[in-house]
């Protein structure tokens, strides 16, 4: 089996041969639909548990949203872990608790809620970001992939309300769109690794304890290929 390392240690082009740079690039990809899920969930948990809190009845429904934030921070530190290449453990700073109240109060006392929480509304703005990777990956694909489907027309956008197109429509056309396409894919996956760099500290910081055998940043195991990291 032939191995891609050595094409992966290259400078600028080894980026297109690293297996994390699409382990990256699918994080981004799902970071947008699963943002709208978790600003989905805090909307109608703040919204109505505030407008509710008079009856007690709003209280329910803001412990619920706490509840819901612990899930998906979660599921957050198991996405991190399949994709960002993180080893993060599960806090385990929830208190043992007798009765509702106490039972309620021991997410709310929890660092590991809050921080959860931080995550989750933070992952929006690496959601956004991560949109200009992936936009410049569709764009740069057609045209990186012209000389095999010529003729064929490669849209970019809108300017003043038109599409702004190149209809790529004979044989120099479609080479001279090769370069380009080769640095909108090459561009597009430095910054898909930046933005998951952002994305993995953030876990670490946020998503990985604190549990009760120490403070958060203690467990820290951020791996790369397997090694530790040593950051």
């Amino acid at each position: 089996m032939v191995s891609l390392r050595p094409l992966a240690s290259l400078p600028v082009v080894g980026v297109v041969a690293d297996g994390r740079t699409y382990r990256h690039l699918l994080y981004l990809l799902v970071a947008m639909p699963i943002a709208f899920v978790h600003s989905g969930v805090f909307s109608f948990g703040v919204v109505f548990g505030i407008m509710l809190s008079p009856v007690l009845v709003g209280l329910v429904v803001l412990l619920a949203t706490l509840v819901a934030a612990r899930l998906l921070a979660a599921f957050e530190r198991w996405l991190a872990d399949a994709l960002l290449g993180t080893d993060l453990a599960t806090p385990d700073d929830l208190a043992e608790a007798d009765g509702a109240v106490a039972g309620a109060r021991k997410y709310v006392d929890a660092a590991s809620t809050w921080r959860g929480l931080g995550f989750l509304l933070s992952k929006f703005w690496i959601a956004l970001f991560g949109l200009i990777p992936l936009i410049l990956l569709a764009r740069g694909v057609p045209l990186l992939t012209a000389p095999a489907r010529y003729p064929v027309t490669v849209r970019f956008g809108e300017v003043n309300g038109e599409p702004a197109t190149w209809a790529i429509e004979t044989l120099p056309e479609a080479l001279a769109a090769v370069p380009l396409g080769v640095a909108a894919v090459l561009v597009a996956c430095h910054l898909a690794n930046a933005a998951a760099y952002a994305a993995r500290r953030m876990a670490v910081a946020l998503l990985d304890g604190p549990t009760r055998d120490g403070p958060a940043g203690e467990s820290e195991r951020v791996t790369v290929d397997g090694e530790p990291s040593g950051d």
